[in-house]
């Protein structure tokens, strides 16, 4: 039984939202900056490869890359081992805007707190700091514990083509 009723993921979706409509108001679309995040996160990574570890077909991951290089966030060099292929970096201004998404994530989350009494917040964010540090053992080992629960329950009840 899920006591949180997924409220959790309802929050991050709604900080989400208002993190989408500010990055749109720099210019910057969801999947735009999906493709920056993993490649401030892997300097060099081929087009194909973050492709691939987004779910993005090859002329997708292309128009993004061309677009982030017009707007000043990434730089394509040709890969110096095969002389086809490019490898992907961010630039400075990338980091400016992983910083502004910090910022306005801080102050939702600051925002969405401040009715809470000082003692309810130590013990809210105590809490909360368990249960990420779980979730981030439990990813780094590749979710083993999950695996074994989900191998129990019928995931998708639909039937698989």
């Amino acid at each position: 039984m899920d006591f949180t009723k997924r409220r959790i993921t309802k929050i991050a979706r709604e900080v989400n939202k208002l993190t989408i409509q500010i990055m749109k108001e720099e210019g910057i679309g969801s999947g735009e900056f999906d493709l920056l995040h993993l490649v401030r996160h892997n300097p060099g990574i081929s087009q194909k490869e973050a492709g691939h570890k987004l779910n993005m077909d090859k002329g997708a991951v292309s128009h993004r890359v061309v677009s982030l290089e017009h707007k000043g966030y990434m730089v394509k060099r040709k890969n110096a081992a095969d002389g086809r292929s490019y490898l992907l970096y961010a630039t400075p201004k990338a980091d400016s805007l992983k910083n502004s998404k910090a910022v306005v994530e801080n102050i939702f989350y600051s925002w969405l707190l401040e009715e809470l009494s000082e003692e309810e917040r130590e013990t809210f964010c105590t809490i909360l700091e368990q249960l990420y540090y779980r979730s981030k053992v439990e990813s780094r080992m590749g979710f083993p514990h999950l695996h074994e629960k989900l191998n129990h329950v019928e995931v998708y009840p639909y039937e698989k083509k």
